[in-house]
């Protein structure tokens, strides 16, 4: 089942998706769930799924916002993939801890949302960072890695947009450009995922491939840094884990390759969807 959430006439929605058309959750649905966070908390995915009431729209009739709109926290895993050409020119060994950092919402737009070229120096070293997200479904502390898993509600495309000249003043400012990031288009149900480990992703830059990996190439596991997360705070139904981008971004090209106004960025993930953002100027 694939989970949307977006605006129709300006107002929001959620809903599922076949790829062309939404299934609007109904007005009775949405009283009982505002928003698919809600829906999640609930644990009423059965609900939505045979929701007697949903209205038919057309995806083109949509602005696609973030899945979850309005997630307690996004967390963001760094140097989960070996990179022979990092972004400082020198390949780091493994880490010896996961490595988190968190993402404000605003960073982050729905997919065919127009990201925001960074204004002024920063536009300068504006990278993209195709990645696999997880969204946690059930609520959880201190899980072990072997139930990990269970925690799972869905997978998405993600896009940890950085400013690499601003990661040095710190990991919060370079990662937290706002609208320099985005998710989506939706997010693709555990059950249809047999093993997320072997999840392939490829990010596009104008069409030409520019990264390419396994989700079984990760240094750490998706249970792994699952886990690792819920030993720091509890795991809410609706956070996003965006689990790390590997070799191929912009600042670790030859020549750097920094994102501009009117690139068209693409983020896919198989067996999820394919999350595509134009790169705009400033409002």
């Amino acid at each position: 089942m694939k989970l949307v959430s977006f605006l129709h006439d300006g107002r929001p929605g959620y809903g599922t998706t076949d790829g062309v058309t939404i299934r609007s959750a109904s007005a009775a649905m949405r009283a009982r769930c505002p928003d698919l966070r809600a829906v999640l908390s609930q644990d009423a995915l059965g609900a939505l799924a045979t929701d007697p009431d949903a209205t038919s729209v057309p995806l083109t009739a949509v602005i696609m916002r973030p899945p979850i709109p309005n997630p307690s926290r996004i967390l963001c895993v760094g140097l989960n993939y070996r990179k022979p050409y990092p972004v400082d020119g020198v390949a780091p060994p493994d880490p010896e801890n996961i490595i988190l950092f968190g993402k404000e919402r605003q960073a982050v737009v729905g997919h065919g949302v127009a990201l925001q070229i960074p204004f002024g120096v920063p536009a300068d070293s504006f990278d993209y960072e195709g990645e696999i997200a997880i969204v946690i479904g059930r609520k959880g502390r201190n899980v072990p890695i072997e139930h990990a898993m269970h925690l799972v509600a869905g997978y998405s495309a993600f896009n940890d947009g950085s400013v690499r000249a601003w990661q040095k003043h710190s990991i919060h400012a370079g990662k937290n450009f706002e609208r320099s990031g985005s998710w989506g288009p939706w997010i693709i149900t555990a059950d249809e995922i047999a093993d997320p480990q072997a999840l392939e992703l490829s990010t596009r830059l104008n069409g030409d491939l520019v990264q390419n990996a396994l989700a079984a190439e990760m240094i750490y596991t998706i249970a792994e840094q699952i886990a690792y997360a819920s030993q720091i705070t509890t795991l809410e139904p609706g956070d996003v884990i965006a689990t790390g981008s590997p070799d191929g971004t912009g600042g670790s090209r030859t020549p750097r390759r920094f994102l501009r106004a009117g690139d068209r960025l693409e983020v896919s993930v198989s067996g999820v969807g394919t999350l595509m953002n134009d790169v705009g100027g400033l409002d």
